[in-house]
């Protein structure tokens, strides 16, 4: 995957409190994906578009201060534990996924699906929370995966959920990072948007994987200021486009309406 400064969400030119080196640093982290371990100062380069000399002095300072770890054999560079610090405490303080995490492994284990919390980053959600069912599953997503936001249920059903003029400005993003399939990703994304006006859900049919079919809905938080979204997938021979629309999706309703509960400010009882 390619990582540009193009697709920081900000610019030195159009903001003099934005800090470049910080900047510029946090890019480097975002360039390694998963399931790869170590990149070099020549790959860091090419993926984030800054100079050789500059990814030098940034991945020694990252590494002195944890958040790389150079191996001196292949002089090459991998996440260290200050990321994976950094991570599980953004996950400790994320109340919901304590709530949301019983909902979502009952409703797994009774479909025997892959059920996620996601959140937003960049053209992808990233799962927060994801529980599995107990039969052989053809799909297994772990906390930390990353779907594309324009192919897959959960990332079309989060679009669904933001304010029009957020949305708005997300779908400029994504047609600048799809380029030349833009069209046909933009005629997907507003199939779910019509479904969602239907149905008060969404579901992608092979769209993201050829052998997966997936359910999911937004969830619309703190009136609106945080926008996540659940999904529910699996096989698309199993989870054909009856079973999604007539079974799955209702059910899927239902544990938002169960979360969101839970999350819902108790009223206070004045004696």
């Amino acid at each position: 995957m390619q990582h540009t400064d193009s697709d920081a969400p900000s610019s030195p030119d159009k903001d003099r409190n934005f800090v470049t080196a910080l900047a510029r640093g946090l890019e480097l982290l975002r360039a390694f994906d998963a399931g790869e371990e170590y990149l070099g100062n020549a790959e860091l380069s090419s993926r984030t578009g800054i100079p050789r000399p500059t990814v030098s002095r940034l991945t020694y300072t990252l590494t002195q201060l944890g958040y790389l770890q150079h191996n001196t054999h292949l002089e090459k560079y991998r996440l260290g534990p200050g990321v994976l610090a950094l991570g599980y405490r953004y996950l400790g303080n994320m109340g919901i996924r304590e709530i949301a995490r019983p909902h979502l492994q009952r409703f797994a284990e009774v479909t025997d699906c892959n059920v996620s919390l996601g959140s937003a980053d960049r053209n992808d959600i990233v799962y927060l929370e994801t529980c599995h069912g107990s039969g052989p599953l053809i799909i297994r997503l772990d906390v930390g995966s990353r779907l594309p936001i324009a192919t897959s249920a959960i990332g079309r059903a989060w679009l669904c959920g933001l304010p029009t003029d957020r949305r708005r400005q997300v779908l400029v993003e994504l047609a600048k990072h799809h380029a030349n399939d833009w069209p046909t990703l933009e005629a997907g994304i507003q199939r779910s948007l019509d479904d969602y006006a239907e149905y008060g859900f969404c579901f992608s049919e092979q769209d993201w994987q050829r052998d997966i079919s997936a359910v999911a809905m937004p969830l619309v938080l703190e009136g609106g200021a945080e926008v996540m979204a659940i999904n529910c997938g699996g096989s698309s021979v199993r989870l054909d486009h009856d079973r999604l629309v007539n079974n799955l999706g209702p059910r899927l309703k239902e544990v938002a309406a169960q979360i969101k509960q839970e999350l819902a400010p108790k009223p206070r009882i004045v004696r």
